[in-house]
């Protein structure tokens, strides 16, 4: 992809951005509804993550919202009240697609949280590799009180961050937690001054951004596929890893400029 695919790409409840040459900030952008996902908002993130995907030139991902009270309060449930049988299971797709469209990005991803994330909200956070909030975060998912359950990746990604018991307390009593509580739970990763999440997860993106293009994917290639099987297969998922990054222009470029006490010039963003 070319380097103003991006830039050119426009939508409705997203927005785009880049920041220097390799990280890119995708917006959460309905702040009129606290960035609840509507079905077009949901079909404009899948799309804007399919974009993301393809672009060669990122390195990092920092997920942010437009929203002064909040990241993502979940899904819009003004929308689905008036939805039939038929037309909330027609939405199941669209909505998926967006939850996995950020979760299966193959670059390093950064979430940057103020106020509430909440359902969904919280499971755009969570299918993000780290999770950077500041003060006033507050999230949960409470899907059961409301008769359904997380169907974003919830129950699922909150339990391999925190474990069982921590995720069955989280879901099964609906409650929220603010951003110590969550930091202490295991359910972000970094806590900042109010109003400084997304400087900090830009940083952290930037920090990232500076290591190589197809260490960066095959890591968090290795990583993912690693997660759910025995450790033999991991390591044979690892070598695989290994294997791709030994023998690219990347891991020379990284030992020549090591030898020659340098910044690498990475030449691996076409090919990651």
């Amino acid at each position: 992809m070319d380097d103003d695919a991006l830039a050119d790409a426009t939508f409705e409840h997203v927005r785009l951005r880049r920041h220097g040459d390799h990280v890119a900030e995708l917006v959460l952008d309905r702040p009129e509804a606290l960035n609840a996902v509507s079905t077009a908002m949901a079909g404009d993130l899948a799309a804007a993550t399919a974009l993301l995907a393809a672009a060669r030139d990122v390195r990092a991902v920092v997920v942010s919202s437009s929203a002064d009270p909040a990241f993502c309060v979940g899904a819009d449930l003004k929308e689905r009240n008036r939805f039939t049988d038929a037309e909330l299971l027609a939405q199941r797709p669209v909505a998926a697609a967006a939850y996995r469209g950020v979760l299966d990005l193959p670059m390093p991803t950064v979430a940057a949280v103020h106020g509430y994330a909440l359902g969904g909200g919280f499971e755009i956070a969570l299918s993000c590799d780290l999770v950077v909030v500041d003060e006033t975060a507050v999230v949960g998912l409470p899907e059961v009180s409301v008769g359904l359950v997380p169907g974003g990746g919830g129950t699922q990604l909150l339990t391999r961050r925190v474990g069982w018991s921590r995720a069955a307390d989280l879901v099964f009593t609906a409650r929220r937690l603010d951003a110590a509580q969550a930091l202490a739970h295991g359910c972000v990763d970094r806590v900042v001054p109010a109003g400084e999440a997304r400087a900090a997860a830009l940083e952290l993106a930037d920090t990232i951004a500076a290591n190589s293009p197809v260490g960066l994917r095959q890591a968090k290639r290795a990583m993912r596929l690693g997660l759910d099987v025995d450790l033999a297969t991991g390591l044979v998922v690892e070598e695989a890893a290994w294997r791709a990054t030994a023998f690219s222009p990347d891991r020379a470029e990284g030992i020549r400029a090591f030898a020659e006490r340098r910044a690498p010039r990475w030449p691996g963003d076409a090919g990651a």
